[in-house]
């Protein structure tokens, strides 16, 4: 299922004749498109030239459409794709720097590239200057990290905004890049004088190719989205053998050892029902309701975590915690292990930290917090800080090895 590790598959040298195929390509598109000329370019300012709008919506919605058309045929994880995360302020404010150096100098990175490549002046002299502006970007962008890192939203997409099935917002721009574009051919009669190109001068096939997009789009509607359960589907013959040895829960010990390392940036997720969250539950754990975790919003959140970020879940045995693993595993979420035990076991090897000792009061089996308190401690008990049990020498076979993402990049031109 794609995306593919390149690099795995054809090498380094391999991926980079690729990678550089792609740009060849893109730099190409431009070049036919006339985005060498800066005239061409601001002329979108004036609505006498609507080419960048057409250009650049018509590979928005294409890519978009078979993006999610791949994702609804099980031929492409959605989860696995690069998708930038949003940082409100900072983007609006980026927005408009960008967008006024594209009305004074004609050109935005990638077209001034291909000025360059074209030797044009106006081009080369673009490309030096934004070249001096990321450079002093680089050298000042810590005197306003605070505004930099401000506003973030996550991996924060239409769907989550607009709160309506993927299906419905692919056709939904996909209609609104048509009326896009005939709104643009109005001006440019209106506008463009003698360089409009007559209605009936256009090429016929525009028609087809629009019919086709909402076809596509209608199909991505119809066919929908596949659930977390249906990726699970996908991925257990590779997943589940990963339980069934144990591969994947780690003893109380290492829960312990993680939390020191800063090497590591731990997430521990507490997937109990609240009353038992309530009663115990460790320092820095979150709940999360399973509810969540099987619609996507905590993979989403974890997606674009810090690539040395371990999430380990925990329930009072195992039998929630390994259903959540499932869930996370499904969106290709990595580094994700289980409290071996959940927290019965936890409380076994460290309830008797403190002053407060746990007492055993449900049968071995059963999936309830099978100890007692004097009332509902949350956090505040001894045992549930790590920082209290690192004196302890435990024995265990260590299993967290940090995976990296191979397939996972993003950038714009």
């Amino acid at each position: 299922m794609a995306p593919f590790a390149l690099q795995d598959i054809l090498g380094t040298a391999g991926a980079y004749a690729v990678y550089l195929a792609i740009g060849l390509a893109f730099g190409a598109v431009l070049e036919m498109a006339g985005f060498a000329d800066s005239r061409r370019l601001a002329a979108q300012f004036y609505l006498r030239d609507m080419t960048v709008l057409k250009v650049m919506f018509t590979a928005i919605v294409v890519a978009m459409t078979l993006i999610f058309l791949f994702s609804s045929l099980d031929l492409l994880d959605y989860n696995r794709l690069w998708v930038n995360p949003t940082y409100l302020a900072p983007g609006v404010l980026g927005g408009l720097i960008m967008g006024l150096g594209f009305i004074i100098g004609g050109f935005c990175p990638g077209t001034s590239l291909v000025a360059v490549a074209n030797l044009k002046i106006d081009g080369i002299f673009f490309f030096l200057g934004a070249s001096f502006g990321v450079f002093a970007f680089g050298e000042t962008v810590d005197a306003y990290q605070g505004f930099f890192h401000s506003t973030s939203l996550g991996r924060f997409t239409l769907p989550d905004w607009l709160g309506i099935p993927t299906g419905w917002v692919v056709l939904l721009v996909v209609l609104m890049a048509l009326l896009a574009f005939w709104g643009a051919e109005n001006l440019e009669r209106r506008f463009g004088g003698t360089r409009a190109v007559p209605a009936r001068g256009r090429p016929a096939p525009r028609f087809g190719a629009a019919a086709a997009l909402v076809v596509l789009a209608l199909a991505t509607l119809g066919l929908g989205q596949p659930t977390v359960a249906d990726r699970w589907e996908l991925v257990a013959g590779e997943k589940q053998p990963l339980l069934d040895t144990r591969a994947v829960q780690i003893h109380p010990g290492e829960l312990v050892d993680l939390d020191a390392n800063e090497l590591v940036r731990l997430v521990i997720l507490d997937v109990r029902d609240e009353a038992d969250y309530n009663v115990f539950h460790l320092t820095d754990a979150k709940r999360v309701d399973l509810d969540d975790v099987a619609g996507g919003l905590v993979g989403l959140k974890l997606l674009t975590a810090p690539p040395n970020t371990v999430t380990v879940l925990v329930s009072n045995d195992e039998r929630r915690a390994t259903e959540a693993w499932k869930l996370l595993a499904a969106q290709s979420v990595l580094n994700v292990y289980i409290l071996d035990g959940g927290m019965n076991r936890w409380l076994e090897t460290f309830g008797h930290v403190g002053h407060e000792q746990c007492v055993d009061v449900v049968p071995v089996g059963t999936s309830t917090l099978r100890h007692r308190f004097g009332s509902a401690l949350g956090s505040s008990h001894p045992s549930a800080d790590p920082d209290n049990l690192r004196h302890h020498e435990l024995e265990y076979t260590k299993k967290v090895e940090l995976q990296t993402r191979k397939t996972l990049g993003g950038g714009c031109g």
